[in-house]
């Protein structure tokens, strides 16, 4: 049987695929992610900027044609909802926004559904603003089992019937997306804790590890 002449040439081209493959994926997906923030934010102030921009193109036909163009109402509609999150922002820090807040919590707490998901995505994010020391903190727990770990974010200590052993309930994000994941219930003295912070803890998770401090525990205090 002759050698295979070609195969050498066919190699290189793998080579060159994968090498192009992985210099475009990061640019891909960086633009996945712009684009689904961008059509997010464009999204929320649409209605009314859309509206607004067809009213005036149509009150002065021969100057302000270009405001029907779909680009250029997208990009009002996202400028748009940068400054009112700006402006909310800039309010929540003054003493009559921090009167409004309370006005509009005091509002979801008569609504039934409004109030547990109001609540707990308050919480949640609260958690997410504090420092590692106190009890919510980034830890690692055993999963599967005892020899690989999962990051997980500590978002409240019970105890246990009975024994008062304390348990931690520990809320585990998944890769590439954080905003899902699940909840684990974990005595304390199993887990891992670690001097991480959230922002450490998320940009491990979103990256896959690419981006992660150069040290980490691994075995508890006390294992072999």
């Amino acid at each position: 049987m002759s050698p295979d002449h070609h195969a050498p040439q066919r190699a290189s081209l793998q080579r060159l695929f994968l090498t192009g493959l992985l210099t475009l994926l990061p640019i891909w997906l960086t633009w996945v992610v712009i684009k689904f923030v961008f059509v997010l934010l464009s999204s929320i102030s649409a209605p009314w900027v859309v509206p607004l921009s067809e009213a005036i193109a149509d009150s002065f036909p021969n100057y302000a044609g270009w405001g029907k163009a779909i680009w250029l109402q997208n990009t009002i509609a996202m400028l748009a909802t940068l400054l009112v999150i700006l402006g909310v922002g800039w309010l929540a820090r003054r003493v009559i926004g921090q009167r409004l807040l309370g006005w509009f919590e005091g509002l979801m707490a008569r609504v039934p559904l409004a109030n547990l998901v109001y609540t707990s995505v308050r919480k949640l994010l609260d958690i997410l603003q504090t420092k590692p020391g106190s009890t919510q903190r980034v830890v690692l727990i055993d999963f599967p089992h005892r020899d690989m770990k999962a990051i997980g974010l500590v978002t409240r200590v019970l105890k246990e019937e009975g024994s008062g052993r304390e348990l931690a309930a520990v809320y585990v994000p998944t890769t590439p997306n954080p905003t899902s994941g699940y909840l684990e219930v974990v005595p304390v003295e199993l887990l891992t804790p670690t001097d991480w912070t959230v922002d450490q803890a998320m940009g491990f998770i979103i990256s896959g590890g690419a981006v992660a401090p150069e040290t980490m525990p691994f075995t508890r205090a006390g294992e072999r």
